[in-house]
């Protein structure tokens, strides 16, 4: 990465020069600043670029197959809490810095009351007994309310479908949670932030369920030469973590990565769970951003030969999913515990002694891992220079020839008398007016453009999400209409655990394996589709003003071929290379952000109270009965048809809210996405072609309207021109030698 950091160290350096530059024409007086605004301005804008681009790698693979090992290993220090079971409960960032530092982002109240709100959906004993019914964790009564609750439960109704039930988990960790937490949340977001010696305590947060429940993100800062400011490595929970949350977490994060490292454990292989979570990434489209660590055990092996036979099956797997693809196997606890020997409890410095007497095994494993450093350094570098600093240089020897030619051209009209500054007048306004014109056009082409592909794309998401058989949603009422409600599956524990909770435990099945199919399923079909669009808007406007390009360049030329009858010399090259302005900060600019893609279920309570309405009603039928001395039915078959039927009114509820919500979530989508997203990149592009031009010609007949007014004093402005030409060249030389440099490193 030291390349990459020098370059860019470079690159920030040289953006002060230029600024020192533009600021040097304020000494001439009654000149007009608008060039320089303009040039002031878009550097300040590269440098928030440069400062905001973070080159994103996750390391995401299943429970126990050592990504927070790997982390610590590639960091250089053990930062992240390494164990067993599920540790990790979401995206930790780490990112390098001056000092150790942590730093917590928790939910606002309103956030955790709508979760507990969620999760209570027949939740048995549950009655928020106020005349608003909204339940506030704030409130001890509540929180009572809550826990006797949760306590009424039986064993039974705590797991659901060979886990354990995510709603249960994730109540009892608010309510675990709270005495904790209570003094640092508030009704906004809150940061909580561990320096030096306290950046350990962040772990207490991060790595255990009643406490990370209250988070919404976490940062490490650390000091580390494996990383820069600029570079970010996250740890993922496991793929095959039995809550849908961790997983649209994972989902939400990937869509913003440069690189996908996938763990393999050497212990298991590919697992069942790793098929489906990499058949997900190659849903949502991203699969070519993805290489393959196996994690060696060196326990696990006795042979060079064992570990290439699992190696070699694990390429084989690989294959269906990703015919190419790039596999490392070392072990990422050898490379961590030889970064402090000293440090080693008495155990790990055993195991330590123990693999480097397997010196076959220990050999192939570094070797392994400095090919995977060299490979993951030279694919981030190669990308960013190309995505990124090559552009910004461009950019910036944009404005250094230009600001030179500028120099030149006032430095000619200064020598010039008044009649031939006339002549110049004439040549100057001609070339102005025609860009103008030429703005004139492609704003108008792109007028009119701009709202064919919007029709066309709110056509298109119409389609993708309405009732039909490919659509999102009939896709997910397919799903609910055919998920079985096992009633037959309840014998005589039914009367002894009651109606209630009986529903509970449907409800609980049923909304485990909803979420899981909105994040498995549905949320990949949704973020790749808004990927392809957005290169269909890139691709479409950017086509739109290709043939404006060729005429910019033409009536450049006519320009320069003027200035040469009149002693001027022509400019150099004012177009960039790749004009294009970059999507991601397009956005970024724009403010304009995807809206999230889990989309949450919100269950009516009338799914309760109807369910408990037909339990009375056959009771009512079963007395009736029993006065016209009729076979009245067991008690058993009663609540079977009173739990038969809440499921159904469980099921029909669950259609109305997922139409409801999708249409809200299409609606975002169109209107606060993919629409302005449209405005955007066309308005920048439509400005990054003509503006530049415009601007220049604008102060060059400002300037000359200060000599013929004798507002300028040309002594002093012929020696600022001379002094700022002098710099503009030094600064000329300079951005080309990092171009160069720029080429060097990515061969």
């Amino acid at each position: 990465m030291d390349n990459y950091s020098d370059l860019k160290k470079e690159l920030f350096e040289t953006l002060s020069s230029l600024e020192d530059l533009f600021s040097k024409a304020s000494d001439i007086p009654a000149i007009g600043d608008r060039l320089f605004m303009n040039w002031e301005s878009s550097c300040n804008l590269i440098r928030g670029q440069l400062s905001e681009d973070i080159i994103r790698v996750a390391v995401v693979g299943s429970i126990k197959s050592g990504k927070s090992t790997l982390v610590n290993a590639f960091v250089k220090g053990d930062y992240l809490k390494r164990g067993a079971g599920v540790v990790t409960s979401f995206v930790t960032r780490i990112r390098g810095g001056k000092s150790l530092k942590s730093k917590l982002f928790f939910k606002n109240w309103d956030e955790v009351n709508s979760d507990i709100k969620q999760a209570t959906v027949f939740l048995p004993n549950f009655t928020v007994n106020r005349d608003d019914n909204e339940f506030d964790i704030r409130r001890s009564g509540d929180r009572m309310l809550l826990e006797r609750s949760l306590n009424d439960l039986k064993p039974d109704q705590l797991v659901s479908n060979g886990a354990v039930d995510a709603n249960t988990v994730l109540l009892s960790s608010y309510l675990k949670g709270f005495e904790r937490v209570e003094k640092i949340l508030a009704s906004d977001d809150t940061t909580l932030m561990f320096k030096g010696r306290q950046f350990g305590e962040h772990r207490e947060f991060v790595a255990s369920d009643p406490l990370s429940v209250y988070l919404k993100d976490t940062e490490l800062e650390i000091v580390s030469d494996a990383l820069t400011d600029y570079f970010e490595i996250a740890d993922c929970q496991g793929s095959d973590s039995p809550n849908p949350r961790h997983l649209a977490m994972i989902q939400e994060y990937l869509t913003r990565t440069h690189l996908i490292v996938y763990v393999i454990s050497s212990r298991t292989g590919l697992r069942q769970a790793d098929i489906r979570f990499l058949s997900m990434i190659k849903k949502m489209g991203i699969m070519d951003n993805i290489l393959f660590v196996v994690n060696i055990d060196l326990n696990e092996h006795e042979s060079m030969n064992d570990l290439k036979s699992l190696i070699l099956r694990v390429k084989e797997d690989l294959s269906y999913l990703k015919p190419e693809h790039d596999v490392f196997a070392f072990s990422a606890l050898l490379n961590l515990f030889r970064l402090d020997k000293k440090g080693l409890s008495e155990k790990d410095a055993r195991r330590l002694g123990q693999w480097e007497m397997e010196r076959e095994l220990a050999a192939y494993s570094d070797e392994q891992s400095q090919t995977f450093e060299t490979f993951l350094n030279r694919r981030l570098n190669q990308e960013r220079y190309s995505l990124l600093l090559q552009n910004q240089l461009e950019r910036m020897n944009l404005m250094a020839t230009s600001i030179s030619h500028w120099v030149r051209t006032n430095q000619t009209i200064l020598s010039r008398d008044n009649s031939q500054i006339e002549i110049i007048v004439d040549k100057i306004s001609a070339y102005h007016d025609s860009i103008d014109k030429i703005k004139g056009m492609i704003q108008n082409t792109l007028g009119g453009s701009m709202e064919k592909l919007k029709r066309s794309l709110r056509t298109d998401l119409d389609q993708f999400f309405e009732q039909h058989d490919n659509g999102i949603i009939d896709i997910i009422l397919r799903f609910v209409r055919n998920f079985d409600i096992r009633v037959e599956n309840f014998g005589p524990e039914l009367e002894q655990m009651g109606f209630a909770n009986a529903m509970y435990r449907v409800y609980q099945e049923f909304k485990q394996a909803m979420d899981m199919f909105m994040a498995d399923t549905i949320n990949p079909m949704v973020i790749r589709f808004i990927r392809e669009k957005e290169k269909r808007v890139v691709s479409e406007l950017n086509a739109m003003v290709d043939s404006y390009e060729v005429m910019i360049q033409n009536t450049m030329v006519e320009f320069d071929r003027g200035l040469e009858q009149i002693g001027i010399a022509p400019m150099e090259q004012l177009e960039s290379k790749n004009n294009s302005p970059q999507l991601e900060t397009v956005k970024s600019i724009a403010g304009i952000v995807l809206p999230s893609s889990a989309a949450t279920l919100r269950y009516s309570a009338k799914i309760k109270a109807e369910a408990v309405m037909k339990l009375g009603l056959y009771s009512a039928v079963k007395i009736m009965k029993q006065i016209l001395k009729k076979p009245a039915g067991n008690e058993l078959d009663r609540q079977k048809n009173a739990l038969r039927d809440g499921g159904q009114r469980m099921k029909r509820e669950t259609e109305k809210s997922i139409r409801a919500h999708l249409k809200d979530y299409r609606e975002n989508i169109k209107f606060q996405y993919l629409l302005r997203l449209v405005d955007a990149y066309s308005e920048t592009l439509k400005n990054a072609m003509t503006e530049r031009y415009q601007v220049y010609t604008d102060n060059l007949l400002r300037m000359i309207d200060s000599i013929k007014n004798r507002k300028l004093d040309k002594t002093r402005a012929a020696t600022v021109l001379n002094e700022m030409g002098e710099q503009a060249l030094v600064l000329e030389n300079r951005i080309r030698n990092l171009q160069e440099d720029c080429k060097t490193i990515k061969e």
